[in-house]
């Protein structure tokens, strides 16, 4: 059984898709065994919670360095035995010794065909208000393995999502969550969970 920790910042929606997929069996041989924020405020903990999972908050504002907050957040991932651990809209950026310690055992799911809008600044809406901007006719998503670089990874998933005319921003990222992140985050974690995945340290 592969004991996912799901690292969030916001809402949870990703989170959302990943424990709907394991109630339903789209997600086999998998659980999350805890969810991780550096937000207080982040709705995310309370649906984990709802779930009967260990939530905690680990903000940069509790330590007096970015150095001592990265300890702090990669010991909380050791003590929850992770498995996997799987940035699901974390706006935090991962520190070089987590990322040693879980190379090819972390995933990221972006909201844009990488490597189309992505990298340093593009996150949230901004991605979707690029995409629009540029006039794109297609986007989607991506899951990626977590290294050093900004959304550089080597890609595990996308999934293509029509742009139509009239979208905003908030409408299209609500299609690609809907269309896309919803669908390939929690098939990825199953393939991995399921050693259908090639290239997983």
């Amino acid at each position: 059984m592969l004991n996912v920790t799901v690292l969030v910042s916001g809402g949870g929606t990703n989170l959302q898709a990943i424990l709907d997929a394991i109630e339903e069996g789209k997600i086999r041989n998998a659980r999350v065994g805890a969810v991780i924020s550096n937000n207080p405020g982040a709705y995310a903990l309370e649906r984990a919670r709802k779930h009967g999972i260990p939530a905690v908050c680990i903000s940069p504002r509790q330590y007096e360095s970015r150095d001592a907050f990265h300890e702090a957040l990669l010991a909380a991932v050791e003590e929850s035995q992770a498995d996997l651990v799987v940035l699901a809209g974390c706006l935090v950026v991962i520190p070089e010794c987590m990322i040693r310690t879980y190379r090819g055992r972390m995933i990221n799911i972006h909201p844009s065909l990488i490597p189309a809008f992505c990298g340093t600044g593009f996150y949230g809406l901004k991605v979707h208000e690029e995409a629009l901007k540029r006039g794109v006719k297609v986007t989607g998503a991506t899951v990626h393995f977590v290294d050093e670089g900004t959304d550089t990874g080597p890609i595990l998933l996308q999934k293509a999502v029509e742009v139509q005319k009239g979208d905003t921003p908030e409408i299209l990222q609500r299609r690609v969550m809907e269309q896309a992140e919803w669908v390939i985050l929690p098939q990825a974690i199953d393939m991995i969970a399921n050693g259908e995945c090639e290239g997983l340290a």
